[in-house]
C-alpha cells in the first residue's frame, strides 16, 4: 500500500530529514524540521506567530521516499498515534466509519 502523507504525520525522508508534516497540497508537502522561539521584539509585531520554523519541501514524486512514523491530532497535542492506531497515552485513535 502506498503511503499518502497528511498534516501532523511524523515522517523520515531519506533517513536524514525527520519532522512533522506542516502543510500539504496536491504538488508538495512541507516538513517542519526545526522550531525556535522568536525574539520578544519580533513577537510584538505578529503575536500569532511566536516561533520561527524551518520547513523542507518534499514534492509529490518524492513521497514514495517517505517513511511514516506516527501521527498526532494537532500541533498542540502531545499524544501521538502509531501506524497501528495505538497511542502513547494507552488510548486508541478513534476514526469515523461513515
Amino acid at each position: 500500500m502506498k503511503y499518502e502523507p497528511n498534516v501532523n504525520d511524523y515522517v523520515v525522508w531519506k533517513n536524514q530529514i525527520k519532522g512533522w508534516v506542516y502543510f500539504k497540497c496536491d504538488q508538495y508537502i512541507t516538513i517542519e524540521i526545526l522550531v525556535t522561539p522568536r525574539h520578544t521584539d519580533d513577537v510584538g509585531h505578529t503575536p500569532f506567530h511566536r516561533n520561527d520554523r524551518l520547513l523542507v519541501i518534499c514534492y509529490r514524486p518524492q513521497w514514495k521516499e517517505l517513511k511514516y512514523i506516527k501521527s498526532r491530532l494537532n500541533a498542540n497535542d502531545s499524544t501521538t498515534f502509531a501506524n497501528d492506531g495505538t497511542s502513547n497515552s494507552g488510548l486508541e485513535l478513534q476514526t469515523s466509519s461513515n
